[in-house]
């Protein structure tokens, strides 16, 4: 895979960092399919087709690779970005909640995924890559539904990457910390809350008010930025599966394993202690 011109298919295209991934892409001088559920921001442009599916459906999304596949001839970089977070114990989350979460960010993927790998495989090689999070590293209250869901992406992936590499196709995990995005702000979700959880609420986010008040996304690593580097590795021969996006990432996937490491050190059996 080369920098050269790439037909990319990017779900979850159209805010957030799936429109910023389509416009850089776009940029780089790349054919862009951007799938989106409802409307989009994308502006309209010459190398850009879009076109709706819901990810949770499977059938949809082998019909929509198909597709883009028989249209452009070839599909080079698949970017699974559709999904969204929830907030909420475990305790509060209902079935309809894990179902429809589960749906999305992780079936969603692996429907892509088993889609795009037998065109890739007859093209000769191509590029799977998963949005996951430092959250598939390490958890943290109110989060595990969605964490949940990264770690299963990640366990899907990692065991995919070394069944296609036979056949020059590469997975790329992509790790970013936190990004100044829609994601905690009109994209959020949230669980029908209980009042035995509001201290903890509290803690975490500063407030128990379920969804919480509408303001500035809190920082993180531009929309932009991540989808710089997200095409940098793309066009360059790194072969690594996991990719840490955001000056804050390295840290907190530091601490995650630190916290795992130090569980498993204490059976006097695991190497090295």
């Amino acid at each position: 895979m080369t920098s050269s011109h790439q037909t990319w298919m990017i779900t979850g295209a159209g805010r957030g960092l799936g429109r910023a991934l389509a416009e850089a892409a776009l940029d780089a001088g790349h054919t862009v399919v951007a799938t989106v559920r409802g409307e989009t921001e994308l502006p309209e442009h010459e190398r850009l087709t879009v076109m709706n599916l819901d990810v949770r459906d499977r059938a949809a999304a082998h019909d929509t690779v198909r597709r883009a596949s028989e249209r452009f001839g070839r599909i080079d970089v698949l970017v699974n970005n559709a999904g969204y977070g929830l907030i909420g114990a475990v305790e509060e989350a209902s079935e309809d909640d894990i179902r429809a979460i589960m749906d999305t960010n992780l079936l969603g993927p692996l429907w892509l995924s088993q889609a795009v790998i037998p065109i890739m495989r007859d093209q000769g090689g191509g590029h799977i890559v998963q949005i996951s999070t430092v959250g598939a590293v390490g958890t943290m209250p109110m989060l595990g539904l969605y964490n949940s869901t990264k770690w299963g992406l990640e366990g899907f992936s990692e065991a995919m990457a070394a069944e296609v590499e036979r056949f020059g196709i590469r997975v790329s995990l992509i790790e970013p910390g936190a990004l100044d995005t829609a994601w905690a702000g009109p994209s959020m979700r949230f669980t029908s809350p209980s009042d035995v959880y509001d201290e903890q609420r509290i803690e975490l986010f500063g407030t128990a008010e379920i969804p919480w008040p509408q303001g500035d996304s809190g920082g993180g690593t531009t929309p932009a930025d991540a989808a710089a580097a997200i095409l940098e590795h793309v066009a360059s021969d790194d072969r690594r599966l996991r990719v840490l996006i955001g000056d804050d990432a390295p840290e907190q996937v530091a601490a995650a394993l630190d916290l795992r490491r130090r569980d498993y050190s204490r059976d006097p059996r695991f190497p090295g202690e």
